[in-house]
This record gives C-alpha cells, structure tokens and sequence, in this order.
C-alpha cells in the first residue's frame, strides 16, 4: 500500500510536528484541527464552542479540500470535547456541515486539556 504524507503550505498552521493528513491506500487520515486562526496558530477564534466547532470545521473542509476529498466522504469523526456541558451546542454546529442522511460514523470523547487552550478537536478518516 502506498502511504503519502501530505502537508499544504495554504491550510491551516500545524500546532504541533505533524501531517495535515495522511493518503494511505484509498483512504484519507486528516490530523485533529484546533479552532485556531488560519495564519496564527497561537491565536483561538473568539466566541464559545459555537464558533470554536465552526473554525475547527472549516480548516477539516481545508485540508479535505487540499487532498481531494470532501465532507461527503468522511467516514468516520473523533471529536475531542473538554466540557461535556457544551455537547448539545458542538453537536448543533457539527451536524449542519452534513446532509442529515449522510453522517459520519463518530465517536465523541471527554478530556482534561487540548492544545492551545482549545475547547474541542476533531478528526476525520475519509475515502480518497
């Protein structure tokens, strides 16, 4: 199986030492995005888990773009979520990127802390 390690100099600022997302066979393994600004990967959007959820799914839809895939082939999500008390807002955001017929197997999993402060991270497994 061929394996390629894809970075885009156009999508959103790594926070850490890591692919955008990795091609491996005919499937898309996209890293976990932080609700950073896309310039200024130090720097969270303002707003609560409303507009953190959409910053995290517009650099998601970045790099899916940047490795020819799309929302409608995701698979599968892993969300990240540091207070279960937001669920019911990150799930209202998370849902409207998706046809309501179409939603991606997904696991959701409580934690203690995430990188850059952020208060949710998701990622993506995809078809090519």
């Amino acid at each position: 199986m061929d394996i390629e390690h894809l970075s885009f100099s156009s999508g959103p600022q790594k926070v850490a030492p890591f692919s955008h997302a990795v091609r491996a066979g005919d499937y898309l393994f996209v890293t976990g995005q932080m609700p950073t600004l896309k310039n200024d990967n130090t720097k969270l959007v303002t707003g609560g888990i409303e507009a953190q959820t959409h910053q995290v799914m517009k650099n998601l839809l970045e790099v899916l773009n940047a490795a020819g895939s799309s929302l409608e082939k995701v698979i599968f999500a892993r969300v990240y979520l540091v207070n279960f008390g937001d669920f019911d807002k990150m799930n209202n955001v998370y849902a409207s990127y998706f046809a309501t017929d179409k939603l991606p197997a997904r696991t959701c999993i409580g934690v203690t802390g995430l990188a850059v402060g952020a208060s949710v991270e998701i990622d993506f497994i995809a078809a090519c």
